[in-house]
């Protein structure tokens, strides 16, 4: 095939440029602090525990703060991830929610959907 003709062209598009967004850069640090956060407060929690159950009254307080410190840490790693798998282009926005063009409340659907509304 000669590769001339009406459609005839590059099969693939042309690479973007690749630029340093220091905004996703800051992205990626904080999801790597948090994920350490994490993997920290979870290893004293246990440490926590195990001195708790050995007697330790005060332990009990310590290991119900960093257990809910980790969840916290977890979540806002979560939180970011998100955040930068949107910033690099692999998930996308939710699409928008349609109003109808009003600021009034939709109006409720008819019991039985759109046939039975005919």
């Amino acid at each position: 095939m000669s590769g001339e003709g009406k459609r005839a062209g590059s099969r693939r598009a042309a690479r973007p440029t690749r630029t340093f967004r220091p905004r996703l850069f800051l992205l990626a640090v904080a999801v790597t602090l948090a994920v350490v956060a994490w993997g920290y407060l979870v290893y004293a929690a246990i440490d926590f525990g195990s001195t708790a159950r050995s007697g330790d009254d005060r332990a009990w307080l310590f290991l119900a703060l960093a257990s809910a410190g980790a969840v916290a840490c977890l979540f806002i790693g979560l939180m970011l991830i998100a955040r930068l798998l949107r910033g690099l282009g692999i998930t996308a926005p939710p699409p928008p929610r349609d109003t109808g063009g009003s600021d009034l409340p939709a109006a409720p659907r008819p019991p039985g959907g759109r046939r039975a509304a005919r």
